[in-house]
């Protein structure tokens, strides 16, 4: 229960840094609709494409769509996590001043992209034809693949290092600092999720047992909205929570109000084993 309140207190902290500059949550909803875009752009010439039974162009161009998707993810990720660094330090942060750091690292973004998309891929291939207990496996592999990587974002921002460097040292610090990355993570995705899904639920419910077509249209476009705004919300918290770990875990000390207290409980260096050594 410690771990999980503990967690809870980080997300209110990323909320309360998220709400003091507004301009944050501009780049979670700029990187959805370029995501979007390019999904659109190329994703429905590709499904037109697999109707026609031209399937090596439309997985030419379904590819496409992925990593053009990703890479707009990855890029206004990159520019939230440079804005929640200038916040963090007392400073007013910018769309233009995050949008300048994220155009300055493009070649990262762009490999850190082309890795993701890939290996999201590859699990998601693999999962579609797995059985139940390889299932189970390959969702722990992504599980601890999300984990290792959840650094990587501010590494690129904030070191300037290209796409491998950064896998590189996400994974090193998660390696010497594992503690409940895992609580600040899955915390904020709960929050969202009760702040954001059950009322969208609660809505289409409430609409499909009116029994009208008109108030159910307008109930799942209004649940659509709320759901679309959490997904925007947990995306900066996310980020804003990413970055103030990673600055602790390095040494920089807490940054904002978040706590050292709770920072230092989240990156204490990992147990040793009983019999390890060196």
């Amino acid at each position: 229960m410690g771990r999980i309140k503990r967690g809870w207190r980080l997300a209110g902290v990323s909320w309360t840094t998220l709400r003091s500059d507004r301009s944050l949550a501009a780049f979670p909803i700029l990187g959805g609709l370029a995501a979007l875009f390019w999904m659109l752009a190329f994703g429905l010439p590709a499904v037109l494409l697999f109707t026609e039974s031209l399937p090596v162009p439309g997985v030419i161009l379904a590819a496409l769509a992925i990593y053009f998707s990703t890479f707009a993810g990855v890029f206004f990720n990159v520019a939230l996590a440079a804005a929640a660094a200038q916040v963090l330090d007392g400073e007013d942060a910018t769309v233009a001043s995050g949008l300048a750091v994220a155009r300055h690292r493009v070649g990262a973004v762009a490999g850190w992209a082309g890795i993701l998309a890939s290996v999201n891929i590859v699990i998601q291939a693999l999962q579609s034809r797995a059985g139940p207990l390889v299932d189970i496996l390959l969702g722990a592999i992504a599980v601890a693949w999300a984990l290792v990587t959840f650094l990587v974002i501010p590494v690129i921002a904030l070191e300037n290092l290209g796409p491998i460097a950064a896998l590189k040292r996400s994974a090193s610090i998660f390696r010497q600092r594992w503690g409940e990355q895992v609580a600040g993570q899955f915390t904020i995705g709960f929050l969202v999720f009760a702040m954001a899904a059950i009322p969208a639920a609660i809505l289409v419910g409430i609409g499909f047992l009116t029994g009208s077509t008109a108030v159910l249209v307008v109930l799942i476009a209004l649940a659509a909205v709320i759901a679309v705004t959490g997904m925007i919300i947990a995306a900066a918290l996310t980020q804003i929570f990413a970055v103030a770990l990673y600055r602790y875990a390095v040494g920089e000390g807490s940054t904002g109000a978040f706590a050292a207290a709770d920072l230092a409980s989240v990156v204490a260096p990992r147990r040793r084993r009983w019999g390890a050594t060196g």
